[in-house]
C-alpha cells in the first residue's frame, strides 16, 4: 500500500510541463474482445516509458470509467511527448494497429487531450494521499498557508524562477 501524506500537501514544478489524457471507451459491449489490443498496448507503452525516462515522461495515472478506461501522463514537454508519439517504440505500431481496427469497426474509441502548462498557471491540492498526479513528479509541501485554490495558484505565480 502507498505511503499516505498526512496532512495538506501541493506540489511545484520549477519549469513548464505537458499533461497528456488519453483513453478509450468501449462503444459496443459485445464487442470487447475486440477492444482488449487497444487496452493492454497502453500498459505496455507505460512500463516502456517507466524504463526509459529518459524520452521525457514524467508518471501516468490510471482510472478505469465505466466504459473503458483513461490515463493521465505528466510529461517533460510537449516536444518529448510528441516525440515519443511519433518515433517511440510500442506507440507507433499499437497506433498504426488502432487506425486499421478503427476502419473495420466502431466497437472502440479512443481520444487525447493535450495540455501546455507554463511556469507558475496551475494549482493543486492533496489531502490524506499517497503522492498523486503532480505530486509524483513535483516538488511537495505543505499547503497549510495555502488553504484556497486562489491563494495557490497566486503563490505559484509569484514564486517562479
Amino acid at each position: 500500500m502507498a505511503k499516505i501524506n498526512r496532512g495538506r500537501y501541493t506540489a511545484k514544478m520549477e519549469q513548464g510541463y505537458a499533461v497528456l489524457i488519453i483513453g478509450m471507451r468501449v462503444n459496443k459491449l459485445w464487442a470487447i474482445p475486440s477492444c482488449l489490443p487497444v487496452f493492454t498496448a497502453m500498459g505496455r507503452m507505460i512500463r516502456e516509458l517507466y524504463t526509459n525516462k529518459e524520452w521525457g515522461f514524467l508518471s501516468a495515472e490510471f482510472m478505469f470509467t465505466t466504459r473503458g478506461a483513461t490515463v493521465i501522463q505528466y510529461w517533460r514537454s510537449f516536444e518529448d511527448m510528441e516525440r515519443y508519439a511519433r518515433e517511440g517504440g510500442i506507440h507507433l505500431k499499437a497506433w498504426r494497429e488502432f487506425n486499421q481496427l478503427s476502419r473495420k469497426t466502431d466497437a472502440v474509441g479512443v481520444y487525447h487531450e493535450s495540455y501546455l502548462i507554463e511556469p507558475g498557471q496551475y494549482e493543486n491540492v492533496y489531502v490524506n494521499m499517497p503522492s498523486t498526479g503532480l505530486g509524483k513528479v513535483g516538488n511537495l509541501f505543505s499547503a497549510d498557508h495555502h488553504p484556497a485554490a486562489r491563494d495557490r495558484l497566486k503563490y505559484n505565480e509569484k514564486h517562479e524562477e
